[in-house]
């Protein structure tokens, strides 16, 4: 394992060909040295380490960037009296910890020991520098990753699963109910579920259902039960069928049939993978171990990149960053990357809108292309939501980020050379956040500014080949969003004055 730093539980004895970083040892098992060196990024034969798992230890607590906004986000609305949503409100579909978790000021959260002990299974996750890339790109630029596929699911998702169902484990539930995009959700909260024994029940936006078979039976692996979205078993999925039998699904659809579910089953709970505050809470683990890692290496990023869908991976991995960079300590710019065919941030309207396509959720201020509009089967089923999380719709609107939209062949193009570069072939939803790094890391080639970028790698795409062999047979094709169907579901947003 040359050339690599791996963070160990215990020193271990090493040949001279490692470079190892000996977890609670002040040193560094230099890549073949014939002893010690003092810890410093750079080794004593010049080569520079690709990957740094550093020695950090699992936050303990998570993050609540709401506690550090100048001004504070609007409340979510009662989708009947329009009135801020009360916690009762709430409880029919989510056990109390995480109603009181998603209207904390709490700057930081205890993570429960419990928590802490499953994360242990995979965290910390790497932090790891794409030396190779670099070299194929020329460029001056020095490109970190946080890479988030190692988690049993093999993407960020857990980092919330996890949690959500251990608190409706401690109340007592036995039964959650969700919907799931590209199924990296679905199969995260099977996960969890497996270990705390609940039943669960997904539903999977269908384009994704059908494209993505093995993203279901990992599912059905772990226990749970996998509808496509639209079903027969809900009344909002047999609307939209009486209406288009043909219907594609999408994720606000699926959040429908899900929501109707628990909301009408005394013995079932709700979880949502991302949009929510308390599931963009849990998923700071991945920003507040990068920080210490790029601490540990004496980098500084100037350039932090993310895809968006719903946005908890984004979320994860910067506002712990915000946090710092509202303290003064750096000041990095903060992009979003989002797909051209669903550019809820890039082209919505900041508006209070539902959640979901059949309106029973709250009402939430977000950037929104409208709780009707149903984005064509594009390949990242995961970022397909008609909506972007409320809390990372506000932090745009304040200023503390930007956002792009890229269309997806040049995504699968800059995910291809990022393979035969890195090794690693990423979840459809990431390549936004490689073509992305890669469209920076050119500039600084022309530009010679040797920028620090630190981008979103937040899972693997090892059940998304038939996306790939679309693209490698040249059959992928750019789809964009219409501005018809837009502006027919946008005219159909609650008129609501806030």
């Amino acid at each position: 394992m040359a050339n690599q730093f791996l963070v160990l539980s215990n020193p271990v004895s090493i040949s001279r060909s490692s470079s190892i970083y000996v977890k609670g040892k002040e040193q560094w098992l230099g890549c073949c040295a014939s002893k010690t060196k003092p810890m410093h990024p750079w080794l004593s034969n010049g080569c520079r380490a690709r990957a740094s798992l550093n020695a950090v230890e699992i936050p303990r607590q998570w993050y609540n960037l709401i506690a550090d906004l100048p001004v504070k986000p609007p409340p979510p609305l009662h989708p009947k009296t329009l009135q801020p949503i009360k916690p009762e409100d709430l409880s029919p579909l989510f056990p109390d910890e995480l109603i009181k978790q998603e209207a904390s000021n709490d700057r930081f959260i205890d993570i429960p020991d419990e928590v802490l002990e499953i994360y242990k299974l995979w965290r910390p996750t790497p932090l790891i520098r794409a030396k190779r890339l670099e070299k194929i790109l020329d460029t001056p630029a020095r490109i970190y990753y946080k890479y988030e596929g190692i988690s049993p699911a093999g993407s960020h998702k857990p980092n919330t699963a996890v949690p959500q169902v251990y608190y409706n484990a401690k109340q007592g539930v036995k039964n959650v109910v969700t919907e799931t995009g590209a199924g990296q959700w679905g199969s995260s909260l099977a996960f969890a579920c497996s270990l705390f024994d609940i039943d669960c029940e997904v539903w999977q936006v269908r384009a994704s259902y059908d494209q993505k078979p093995y993203r279901r039976l990992m599912m059905q692996t772990w226990g749970a039960k996998v509808h496509p979205s639209p079903s027969n078993i809900t009344e909002a999925g047999r609307k939209i069928l009486e209406a288009d039998p043909s219907s594609p699904g999408s994720l606000g659809i699926a959040i429908s049939e899900a929501v109707e579910v628990a909301a009408t089953n005394a013995d079932t709970k709700y979880c949502l993978g991302s949009v929510l505050n308390h599931v963009l809470l849990h998923q700071t683990v991945i920003g507040e171990e990068c920080i210490k890692q790029m601490e540990s290496i004496g980098e500084t990023p100037d350039l932090i990149i993310g895809c968006i869908g719903g946005g908890s991976n984004f979320a994860g991995l910067t506002f712990p960053f915000i946090r710092e960079k509202l303290k003064g300590k750096i000041n990095p710019v903060i992009r979003a990357v989002e797909p051209a065919a669903c550019p809820s941030i890039t082209k919505g309207l900041y508006a209070y809108d539902y959640g979901d396509t059949a309106g029973m959720t709250p009402l939430m201020k977000m950037h929104t292309l409208g709780h009707n509009f149903i984005p064509d089967p594009i390949h990242a089923g995961g970022l397909r939501y008609h909506g972007m999380a409320p809390l990372i719709s506000h932090v745009y609107e304040l200023g503390f980020m930007e956002a792009i939209s890229i269309p997806q062949t040049e995504c699968f193009q800059s995910a291809i050379r990022f393979a035969r570069s890195e090794g690693l072939i990423a979840a459809p939803e990431p390549t936004h956040a490689i073509a992305a790094t890669i469209r920076e890391a050119l500039q600084c080639k022309e530009s010679g500014d040797a920028k620090v970028i630190l981008m979103a790698m937040c899972g693997h795409g090892h059940f998304d080949l038939t996306s790939y062999e679309t693209y490698l047979q040249g059959n992928l094709v750019d789809l964009s969003f219409s501005e018809e169907s837009i502006r027919e579901s946008l005219a159909k947003i609650p008129l609501v004055v806030a």
